[in-house]
């Protein structure tokens, strides 16, 4: 089966999971967005905002055009190298960082569409992503980065946890150093690989 039809498959799945509470309370299920077959690079976010249910669409808000713009200053392509994901496929209440429990329902939705892209890496974007795959600990802030090594399905996959660009839209400096300067050296190290 080629790859787009194992995500139909697993989206029809998603449609119609009863895991948890969200899937009562959203407008749509948010699967995924990119193409499947060229992206090298996963990019897993926190979860869809109010855009994003109305759309069924990843990061088309404030944030995700703020995104797009730093993936066109890397060079890397949304529509072509990027395929995007969530740690849950559905809105939580009035955009609240999803439970674990929550997280726990989605993980093998999105473990299942990370084996089957098969990227060359996977970008944890924002702290909830990072602390849904990484065991350790740690502030973003001092991991951002840096490469990492997760294991999905007994597969190793490289990893590299950056800012999330909510955060970079509370943060207007492009200085050297300043946290949109960093998120542009990150996205071109990804880039580089």
């Amino acid at each position: 089966m080629e790859k787009s039809e194992l995500l139909d498959k697993l989206k029809q799945e998603c449609l119609n999971c009863n895991k948890c509470e969200l899937g009562k309370t959203r407008i749509n299920l948010v699967f995924s967005d990119g193409n499947p077959d060229s992206a090298k690079y996963i990019l897993v976010g926190e979860a869809p905002g109010a855009n994003e249910d109305l759309t069924g669409i990843p990061f088309v808000g404030r944030a995700g055009r703020l995104l797009n713009e730093f993936l066109e200053k890397s060079g890397i392509s949304r529509e072509k190298d990027l395929y995007i994901i969530n740690t849950v496929k559905c809105r939580p209440p009035q955009n609240r960082v999803p439970k674990d429990s929550e997280k726990n329902a989605c993980r093998a939705y999105i473990e299942e569409q990370i084996n089957i892209v098969n990227p060359k890496v996977i970008i944890l974007c924002g702290s909830t992503a990072l602390n849904s795959f990484y065991p350790v600990k740690t502030p973003i802030s001092k991991i951002r980065g840096e490469w990492l090594k997760i294991n999905i399905k007994g597969r190793e996959y490289n990893s590299m946890p950056i800012f999330h660009p909510s955060y970079l839209l509370r943060n207007h400096s492009t200085e050297e150093g300043k946290p949109r300067w960093l998120m542009l050296k990150d996205l071109e190290k990804i880039k580089s690989v």
